[in-house]
């Protein structure tokens, strides 16, 4: 008998770290499904994808920010995916943020309402059939909040907090869910950012790590394992001395 092919939807299929796991899962011989608000760029990004895995590669209009359309567009769906991958996101400018309510607003909604309320509306579905799986795209910013990034970090915060009690409350219903936390990604989010080399993966790096993990049913990654010790230094040090600190 043969196996029916995997679906993964990826909603932000236009941004760096969508486009390179949707790149790993479709060369695994998933179907891909993109979303996002650019057209064009998700149609050049499909046939790419399509090309360069020989699989199908369909694209969908989404917006993470009009959440009241979140339900017809999972409706409108030619097939309900297997499996769903949130790499919406925005970085947002720190300094803006802190006077500008609307900018500040734009980058928690953006990082967190959105996100979590299209994977929760997801989820629904996904336990209601006892299958499925929901990947989203946090941050190691969401582990303490630090004074260049905290808005940022405040919405990352939330959403990890938000899928880890998704994936407490899905388990038993047979729906896997993934926390990843890249750290550094050589992106067009972080362009002109002096990042640091033995800190910083590249999209590519990341979309194979998700793939691998998520295959593997892992909970929570952090793309490059010295992550985890420096958020781990950085979570663990007292308050009268982090902040003092200029991170």
């Amino acid at each position: 008998m043969t196996t029916p092919q995997q679906t993964l939807l990826v909603l932000g299929g236009s941004s760096d770290i969508g486009r390179a796991a949707a790149l790993a899962f479709a060369q695994a011989g998933w179907a891909i499904q993109l979303a996002g608000r650019n057209g064009e760029a998700l149609s050049r990004d499909a046939a790419d994808i399509a090309t360069r895995s020989g699989q199908s590669v369909t694209t969908h209009t989404f917006d993470v920010l009009d959440t009241a359309s979140h339900e017809s567009f999972i409706d409108a769906l030619p097939r309900m995916p297997d499996c769903v991958l949130c790499a919406v996101g925005v970085l947002g400018d720190q300094r803006a943020a802190e006077t500008d309510a609307t900018e500040a607003a734009r980058v928690m909604r953006s990082n967190f309402e959105g996100p979590a309320l299209i994977l929760g509306a997801f989820a629904e579905r996904f336990v209601a059939r006892c299958q499925g799986g929901i990947i989203g795209i946090s941050s190691v910013a969401g582990d303490r909040g630090r004074a260049s990034n905290y808005v940022y970090g405040a919405a990352k915060a939330g959403f990890t907090a938000f899928l880890s009690g998704l994936r407490n409350r899905c388990f038993k219903a047979g729906v896997h869910v993934m926390s990843v936390n890249p750290g550094f990604v050589r992106t067009r989010m972080t362009a002109g950012l002096p990042l640091p080399k033995p800190l910083t993966a590249e999209p590519a790096q990341v979309g194979e790590a998700i793939f691998k993990a998520y295959t593997k049913g892992r909970d929570v990654i952090y793309v490059l394992p010295v992550w985890r010790l420096v958020m781990g230094i950085i979570t663990t040090m007292p308050e009268a001395i982090f902040k003092r600190t200029k991170l």
